[in-house]
């Protein structure tokens, strides 16, 4: 089945035929291997970027563990092939480009849980047996609860764990970053100014909140590293930022994990800590004027709001924005916030986009109410992240 319901049906026939990579026999003969054939032709997610980059590179270095009663590991990548078509329609590729998925495709995804109020919550399974595609950007996984107004998920087959040298491959084993322990990181983050961006909720406008921050801060002459400590693998919010001027972008998924949701508190904050750590360090630009992060999903999430209270967080953290979704939400999320110690400098988001929403939040709240896309002045920008002088833009200390 494809993704349109007007598109022909594909199957039985046969796809063009393509040159199979070739790799050297026994007895010195170059002979076609039917793995490194499938490997490469087979369609890569997001998340597993790195290990794309490897296959590319070196096809042949790499086996199947295809034991079903394996248990996978969050990060283990799986070669897997697609049984019928849901949710998810197309498959992020390395260079995020939506690639769309018909049944019988084989992909090369990696393991993890998601946790998305807006679609699925989904764990890693205990085998390898049929699982789904729980997001876009490349997350196998066993979906539990969906939101009523989606799709049932895309259903996968797992093949095989992928393996190099008899170890099975993991993200973190081709990821540029390494998490360390909080206690080893921070240090140059308490050197720059960090803003938090928190929201509501998933799709509260968050990473459009921090892109329009980035943007606001180098108009206004400002080296800006921005990063996203916590959600689900995907390309769209590190490619806005980057979009938006900042110099250094870093997510998760560097850090070879295509999910934070699962992990232990303690990981997640070690990974706070230290990309909050990363992204305060020189780079090409040299040492940034300001680091923006985002953290995913909403303050009633566990991880999240855990977070803003722990000491990792509280230590190089100086300002917080919130985004939300409508006046209601902002009303109710300034005052969880502050139950939690945090202090908002503005509020922003979707409930924005709305003039009648917006009026209604500043007549309930006694903080700053900004128009996402007001903060790509830089006098809004500046006063939101607390680098203006008193009485510019709308913040409120």
């Amino acid at each position: 089945m494809s993704i349109l319901d007007t598109s022909p049906d594909l199957r039985g026939y046969a796809p063009h035929p393509v040159v199979a990579p070739l790799r050297a026999d026994i007895a010195g003969a170059r002979t076609p291997d039917p793995l490194v054939r499938r490997l490469v032709r087979a369609k890569k997610a997001y998340s597993t970027r790195f290990v794309a980059a490897a296959i590319e590179q070196d096809p042949g270095a790499f086996d199947l563990i295809t034991d079903p009663a394996r248990a996978p590991r969050a990060g283990d990548v799986v070669l897997a092939r697609v049984v019928t078509i849901g949710q998810h329609k197309r498959l992020e590729s390395p260079v995020s480009r939506r690639q769309i998925l018909f049944e019988g495709d084989e992909i090369v995804v990696a393991y993890g849980s998601r946790y998305a109020a807006d679609q699925f919550l989904a764990v890693i399974p205990e085998d390898l047996g049929e699982c789904h595609l729980a997001a876009a950007g490349g997350l196998a996984s066993r979906v539990v609860d969906q939101h009523a107004a989606i799709d049932d998920a895309t259903v996968i087959e797992p093949i095989g764990l992928l393996s190099r040298a008899n170890r099975v491959v993991n993200l973190a084993r081709f990821a540029p970053q390494a998490v360390r322990a909080a206690a080893l990181a921070g240090g140059s983050a308490a050197r720059v100014p960090v803003v938090a961006v928190v929201g509501t909720s998933m799709n509260s406008g968050k990473s459009t909140t921090m892109a329009c921050l980035a943007r606001g801060l180098t108009a206004a002459g400002l080296t800006v590293h921005a990063g996203k400590a916590t959600g689900t693998g995907a390309g769209n919010d590190a490619h806005h930022y980057t979009d938006a001027g900042a110099d250094r972008v870093v997510d998760f998924t560097d850090f070879g994990l295509p999910s934070t949701f699962g992990l232990s508190f303690e990981e997640v904050r070690d990974v706070f800590a230290t990309m909050t750590d990363v992204l305060a360090s020189p780079a090409a630009h040299g040492t940034p004027d300001v680091v923006l992060i985002e953290i995913a999903d909403g303050i009633f999430q566990g991880d999240t709001s855990r977070l803003l209270t722990d000491g990792a967080f509280r230590s190089v953290v100086d300002r917080v924005v919130f985004a939300a979704g409508d006046a209601l939400g902002a009303s109710g999320g300034i005052a969880a916030l502050r139950a939690l110690g945090c202090e908002p400098s503005v509020v922003s988001g979707v409930l924005t986009a709305s003039p009648l929403a917006t009026a209604e939040a500043r007549a309930a709240l006694d903080v700053g109410v900004v128009p996402t896309y007001d903060l790509c002045l830089p006098s809004e920008a500046l006063a939101a992240a607390g680098l203006a002088p008193a009485g510019v833009g709308h913040a409120v200390a």
